[in-house]
């Protein structure tokens, strides 16, 4: 049932015609906005000749319609942003910029919260993340890429998740899937006390310095499967045991836990065509006053954490609790302009200050066979964070698994240590980097 105050909402935004709330992840990225901050992430696929930066303009013209959700513009009521579709020439492909996921601006670029850069036989996408979570973008990039390879001639089959654009928009696409499965008791995770904040030397605005490391998903598995673990749980445990390290060489009064945000894709657990934001976030942490941890005992901790964490019922508990505090009376009643700042404060006391750092990985990007030789590989790169600290992503496609740090610090010990920890394991790692010192 829609509240006095949503029904208000609809006769504000009514005028400029078709709308919808945010989902209960997008309410937070919108109140986080500032002019020096967005919550904005970039995917990339690297080709394996020279992009067509005409026809790739042509497959964004052909893929948008599709998409509606990713087709609009954010717009400012009196009580909480909506949604509504943006009817201003483009999104157009840019050139690509030397720092990436620079913060949007509502009123700048028409309006646009996605983003289409090229650069030689690079195709990147940036996407504001009120819009969506990179679950759903990757289905909106692989249908872009496919299009995009039809207009150079290429037969692509839509399988494997591409989407056909000449059928219309399913309003599934569309859905809140946070509100539809908020339906059992609510509960909210205790927040986390103050973790190793891996804070550097804040660049001058706006410096994103990005450092990808580039290694064998089969190196990788291998090594995972010697320990009995997955990728991600690999990873997780190397760059947790990185930071407490790190931590431990600097000496402070007293060490903190170290902790990371793990952003989980609902979809597998909650069935839902949603292409909006439908995430959670785990947090395994170390605590190093309970004494010296090897790397082994580290990667038990993760994955026993993740294995016991990531459930159907605990999970749903908590969106359900998620979504009851955005549903709060009270909080619908505070006008935007106070309701911003005061779910600022709440997203650095439980949001930043709980955590060092954060990593994601949504996992393979798998493509139709008559696609695969056309991409060489693909790049994922998570905008930078409310503080001067690296964020760290990885995505893989074929053997190639890519991982990004990402960040506004000048320091690069952390990303330097991840990877000489790799090699320490028998990986081979190839770097590559804008960073300019």
């Amino acid at each position: 049932m829609k509240t006095r105050l949503q029904r208000g909402g609809r006769q504000m935004a009514k005028a400029a015609g078709e709308w919808y709330p945010l989902d209960n992840a997008a309410v937070l990225y919108s109140a986080l906005q500032k002019e020096k901050y967005s919550a904005i992430y970039r995917f990339s696929a690297v080709m394996a000749e020279k992009v067509d930066r005409a026809a790739l303009q042509r497959a964004v013209d052909k893929t948008m319609p599709r998409f509606p959700s990713f087709g609009v513009r954010i717009r400012k009521g009196a009580f909480w942003y909506y949604f509504e579709p943006n009817p201003a020439p483009g999104p157009f492909v840019k050139e690509d910029i030397s720092n990436p996921c620079q913060p949007v601006r509502f009123r700048e670029d028409n309006g646009w919260l996605v983003r289409f850069y090229v650069y030689d036989r690079r195709i990147s996408l940036e996407v504001f993340h009120a819009v969506s979570d990179g679950g759903g973008t990757l289905v909106f990039f692989k249908t872009l890429l496919a299009v995009y390879l039809r207009e150079l001639g290429h037969d692509i089959p839509n399988t494997h998740g591409i989407l056909d654009v000449e059928e219309p928009p399913r309003k599934e696409e569309r859905e809140d899937a946070y509100g539809r499965y908020a339906t059992v008791r609510p509960r909210r995770e205790k927040r986390g006390e103050k973790a190793y904040q891996n804070n550097g030397t804040a660049e001058p605005f706006y410096t994103l310095n990005v450092t990808m490391g580039f290694c064998s998903v089969s190196a990788l598995r291998e090594k995972a499967k010697g320990y009995g673990v997955s990728i991600t749980e690999y990873l997780t445990a190397v760059l947790l045991k990185v930071l407490l390290d790190k931590q431990h060489r600097e000496a402070p009064r007293r060490e903190r836990p170290v902790a990371l945000a793990i952003p989980i894709n609902l979809r597998p657990w909650f069935p839902t065509e949603s292409l909006r934001n439908f995430i959670l976030t785990a947090r395994p942490a170390i605590n190093p006053s309970l004494g010296s941890y090897t790397f082994e005992e580290v990667l038990s901790q993760v994955h026993h954490y993740l294995r016991l964490r990531i459930n159907r019922q605990q999970m749903q508990a908590e969106l359900a609790g998620n979504v009851r505090f955005t549903r709060n009376r009270l909080l619908q009643l505070v006008p935007i302009v106070l309701k911003n700042p005061v779910m600022a404060l709440g997203y650095k006391l439980a949001g930043v200050l709980p955590y060092s750092g954060t990593y994601t990985n949504p996992g393979p990007f798998p493509v139709p066979e008559e696609m695969a030789p056309h991409i060489v590989r693909m790049e994922v790169i998570l905008g930078q964070n409310t503080t001067p600290r690296p964020n760290c992503a990885s995505i893989s496609y074929g053997d190639t698994m890519e991982i990004t740090f990402a960040g506004t610090g000048q320091e690069s010990d952390t990303e330097r240590e991840f990877f000489r920890f790799l090699v320490r394991e028998g990986i081979h790692v190839r770097v590559e980097s804008n960073r300019t010192r």
